[in-house]
């Protein structure tokens, strides 16, 4: 099998499990997981349950949100789990090759996807504070499928601006494919060259538009299959600040 390709499915796998998690999860922190609400405080860094009507309902996030978006991208549980499961598959598989299929090879595994998460959520986090880039995703649950499917690729390339209006993610591009590049100054000689970084690049994309597909519909999903009730048109604030 190519070694772009076994990649892929490392970490198709690795976010299908951290948002699996979800699911496990209190009916609390799944609708966190979903979209955090608007809080009434003025330091709100929630975000509501639904896309936003720009500019009317957005609330921009806060630096203090931002440093926990990073906290909780980078470290979170469902993070950190998740790399477990892709560093044993990497292991597993042999790939990369250099690292070895041993306990040895694992920990390289693990620490070189933590450098690159670490590292491209705070490109992303620190760009995106001075450019005002927002880097959450809105979920669209009150729209019909298909605009749905629409938020979600949009909020893969877009994001919220100061403005409250969805703009080219910059911050993102520039994260996403400055973080692989840089990587190769530390990466294992078969993929640390500029075909291995664009490929990354692209998978990063790829990762982040299905990850925003499992935030959209899961929790909701799960919520239907124990049959608890969708929340109110205007919830009780739940903050991340």
């Amino acid at each position: 099998m190519p070694r772009t390709l076994i990649t892929t499915w490392k970490r198709l796998a690795e976010v299908f499990l951290c948002l699996s998690l979800c699911a496990e999860a209190s009916p609390f922190a799944r609708a966190q997981a979903a979209a955090h609400l608007v809080s009434s405080q003025p330091d709100s860094t929630s975000i509501v349950y639904g896309a936003p009507d720009p500019p009317v309902d957005y609330h921009p996030i806060t630096p203090r949100g931002r440093l926990k978006w990073f906290a909780h991208s980078t470290v979170g549980g469902s993070s950190l789990v998740g790399g477990l499961f892709s560093s044993a598959l990497g292991t597993a598989i042999d790939s990369p090759s250099e690292y070895g299929p041993h306990w040895e090879g694992f920990g390289k595994r693990y620490g070189m996807r933590l450098t690159g998460v670490s590292t491209g959520n705070a490109m992303e986090a620190t760009l995106g504070a001075a450019w005002g880039e927002d880097p959450r995703y809105f979920p669209a649950i009150r729209s019909p499928f298909g605009s749905r499917v629409k938020n979600i690729v949009d909020l893969t390339f877009r994001a919220y601006g100061s403005d409250g209006e969805r703009h080219l993610a910059y911050a993102r591009y520039t994260a996403t494919a400055g973080n692989n590049f840089l990587s190769n100054s530390w990466r294992a000689p078969s993929e640390s060259d500029w075909q291995h970084a664009l490929v990354r690049t692209a998978e990063g994309f790829g990762v982040r538009a299905l990850s925003n597909t499992f935030r959209e519909f899961l929790p909701q999903a799960v919520r239907k299959l124990r049959h608890k009730p969708e929340p109110p048109s205007n919830p009780v604030p739940e903050t991340l600040n």
